[in-house]
């Protein structure tokens, strides 16, 4: 019996590749992590989502709480089953009026997980509406082993780090997935999503947390760190990452920065 899914709910994942909306968070919960995410970026020179990528967790032990949330947990288990690893974690947010978006692609383009198999929880700090850019999917895009070609545009206005893109989507199958504070949205990293501009008068503020099962693996380096949720991992494939005894200290920023430099060299390796 699942712990926080419905029925109605899997069947949604089953067809379209991701579900929504999920309640996680309180108001004032979502409103606390945004306050934290709104000092963080005044007392910082650019943007939180460009100086902490792929394990944004590592230096604040807000963060970790989040990613380590048990309804969260309990929800990953309702899909993945009971040996989960949470591998990465990524701010994704627009600016009020901004113009940034984010193409069509899939995620596990980089991602170099084998199997590519892996979920993301998108987890919203502020109002995620139509107006604002919410996520939108290409419903069942997940079905099927197949990572498509992507174009990488290099567009100084798409928040994807290479401006990777699938062309000729026909937008008109396209459904949003919008969000209240608080709440989540869960998809396949297979399936096929974007968002547009941010048209709203306020800031479009989330948080990407990806999950697998233990059994996945990374192929592009070795001692790929996770933090292992539940369950056993009993093939040895990650290494536990290291929690932060507290905010912004110095061995949980060479962390972060030391994973994301594999990571990106990994990518690099792939051109």
């Amino acid at each position: 019996m699942p712990k926080v899914l419905t029925d109605e709910q899997l069947e949604q994942w089953e067809r379209t590749g991701a579900v929504w909306p999920i309640d996680l968070l309180s108001e004032d919960e979502a409103a606390d992590y945004n306050l934290r995410f709104e000092g963080l970026e005044s007392s910082m020179e650019g943007e939180a989502q460009d100086r902490f990528r792929m394990k944004a967790h590592l230096p604040f032990p807000w963060l970790w709480d989040l990613v380590t949330h048990e309804r969260l947990a309990d929800a990953m288990e309702d899909l993945l089953g009971p040996n989960l690893v949470c591998w990465g974690s990524s701010f994704f947010t627009k600016k009020a009026r901004d113009p940034r978006f984010i193409s069509w692609h899939q995620d596990s383009t980089y991602y170099g997980l084998e199997p590519p198999e892996s979920i993301t929880a998108w987890v919203a700090f502020t109002h995620a509406s139509s107006e604002a850019g919410c996520m939108k999917i290409i419903p069942g895009s997940h079905k099927g082993a197949a990572i498509l070609p992507h174009e990488e545009t290099y567009d100084k206005n798409n928040l994807l780090s290479r401006g990777q893109t699938i062309r000729d989507i026909d937008p008109s199958t396209a459904v949003e997935m919008p969000l209240k504070p608080g709440q989540m949205s869960i998809h396949h990293n297979k399936t096929i999503h974007s968002s547009e501009p941010n048209n709203a008068d306020w800031p479009r503020v989330g948080f990407a947390i990806h999950f697998a099962d233990s059994s996945v693996r990374q192929a592009q380096f070795e001692n790929p760190l996770a933090i292992h949720i539940r369950g056993e991992d009993t093939d040895g494939n990650w290494v536990e990452d290291p929690r932060p005894e507290y905010e912004m200290s110095p061995e949980s920023i060479a962390a972060v920065d030391e994973y994301w430099n594999r990571y990106r060299n990994a990518m690099k390796a792939q051109t």
